[in-house]
């Protein structure tokens, strides 16, 4: 059945003592920051942004040129967006899901699914290498059927997947719910190549290796803004500057230094809940030994896992855009959402009905049309970035900086060669349009969730244009 629309008093009792830090960042552990820049520097790798693709495009640069000066700069701190606020499930793949990237670059399809399994296994062993405690474990993903013509829809998914070199296996209803017990399952199928993770930690221990590395971290240093010079760029911030030689741009939603990639970029709020630890009698009545990560299956969809001290995560299903692409600390806590997640946990889990709420938060999303990364370069070849991850970043944001180190290199690769790293999304239209085609979006996939997923006739002309948004 649809989930239902607003939450009742027992769901909001569960939400009655939240702290809205996202759980992940209520950490003891959490490093002090950095010392802001207060002078003049220059580098031969100046990167923006230490979240996942900052800190990795950071690590791989120095360990490959142990000789080039790197300065990355974070205009906060370390994981303290997007980074620090998602789920923790690291997907092998590259294209936000394997349908969408067979709905895209079908020619492409099992070299991307090659390349997304090996960025995997190689996440996993820089990891240990680097000796980086972040609660990984390779768990998989249960992609779950709660409504009747989602059952058909996810068997032609596995065959899909198959096809083009997935590791995927059909679960009947009565074996999904072996796996975890909820009465809204009816079939679903597990992805074996995906971790579940502390984010937090994992980006600390990245800042960590980076700093042993060598790399000059400056937190709490904004970029105001990036100007060419004869054969290098400089970077302003309130009290500094960077002169650099190669600049790489990660800075996911928030406003680009380039301004015209604004119009490929939506910044979209997720919010998410964690629970109070549950005790052993309640894990009975769920289950979930192996500690799987699970997602839904509407298109206003639901993920959610296990910590490693037995609470869950229950995060999705909104996906809200702000007029004029806002982005902000005013948009992290929405009570109306919190209470509709509420809602739908006890639907998803009458049995945990008593269970309270501990954190709740939001994160912004930078969306594009195509829901992957794309990458492009500017101001002579000396400006790379990288952008629209569409919520499937902790993962592929690795192979996202391997893409950007190729292009500020100029070295013709396997990975530049694909399709999908060659192309841009289509723009998304400047406002006021931009708001009235989301909000028409987001009402049209709302109304398909609750018609066995028939998609009217804006849909399909989304569809017919390559176009996409979702939760």
């Amino acid at each position: 059945m649809p989930f239902a629309r607003s939450a009742q008093p027992e769901s909001l009792r569960a939400l009655s003592n939240l702290s809205f830090t996202p759980f992940w960042l209520d950490d003891p552990a959490r490093p002090d920051p950095t010392d802001p820049l207060t002078r003049h520097v220059t580098a031969d790798l100046a990167v923006v942004g230490a979240g996942f693709t900052g800190l990795w495009t950071a690590l791989l640069a120095k360990e490959s040129h142990p000789d080039w000066d790197v300065v990355l700069l974070e205009r906060e701190t370390t994981a303290c967006a997007a980074s620090g606020r998602n789920g923790g499930f690291v997907s092998a793949s590259l294209t936000h899901g394997f349908e969408n990237g067979l709905a895209r670059w079908p020619q492409d399809m099992p070299r991307l699914v090659a390349l997304g399994h090996r960025n995997l296994d190689e996440m996993e062993a820089d990891l240990k290498r680097w000796d980086i405690a972040c609660d990984w474990i390779r768990s998989g993903e249960l992609h779950v059927a709660t409504e009747p013509y989602q059952v058909e829809e996810l068997r032609q998914a596995v065959e899909a997947g198959r096809r083009v070199g997935e590791d995927v296996e059909w679960l009947d209803a009565e074996q999904a719910r072996r796996r975890v017990c909820s009465p809204t399952y009816l079939g679903a199928y597990l992805d074996r190549n995906v971790a579940m993770v502390n984010p937090a930690q994992m980006a600390w221990g990245l800042r960590a290796a980076c700093l042993r590395m060598g790399v000059r971290l400056y937190e709490q240093t904004p970029v105001l803004s990036m100007r060419a010079e004869k054969t290098t760029v400089r970077l302003h911030t309130p009290h500094g500057d960077v002169l650099a030689a190669r600049v790489a741009l990660a800075t996911n939603a928030f406003p680009p230094l380039l301004r015209r990639l604004s119009l490929y970029i939506v910044p979209v709020y997720d919010y998410v809940l964690v629970s109070e630890p549950l005790s052993a009698a309640q894990w009975q009545e769920v289950g979930w030994q192996d500690r799987e990560g699970v997602g839904d299956s509407g298109n206003q969809f639901h993920y959610y896992r296990r910590t490693a001290d037995g609470r869950i995560l229950w995060g999705g299903y909104d996906a809200i855009y702000y007029p004029n692409n806002g982005v902000g600390a005013q948009f992290e806590v929405n009570h109306e959402s919190f209470g509709r997640l509420a809602e739908h946990f006890f639907q998803t889990f009458p049995q945990l009905r008593g269970l309270r709420f501990t954190h709740a938060w939001g994160g912004v999303i930078d969306t594009c049309s195509r829901f992957s990364a794309f990458w492009g370069t500017a101001l002579g070849g000396r400006v790379a970035y990288c952008m629209g991850y569409t919520g499937l970043g902790v993962g592929a944001a690795r192979f996202g900086a391997q893409v950007l180190l190729d292009l500020l290199e100029r070295h013709e690769t396997e990975r530049t060669r694909l399709t999908m790293t060659r192309q841009k999304p289509i723009p998304f239209p400047p406002e006021p349009f931009r708001s009235w085609v989301i909000h028409l979006t987001r009402a049209s996939l709302d109304q398909a969730d609750r018609n066995e997923g028939r998609r009217n006739a804006w849909l399909k002309l989304l569809d017919a244009l390559g176009l996409g948004f979702d939760s």
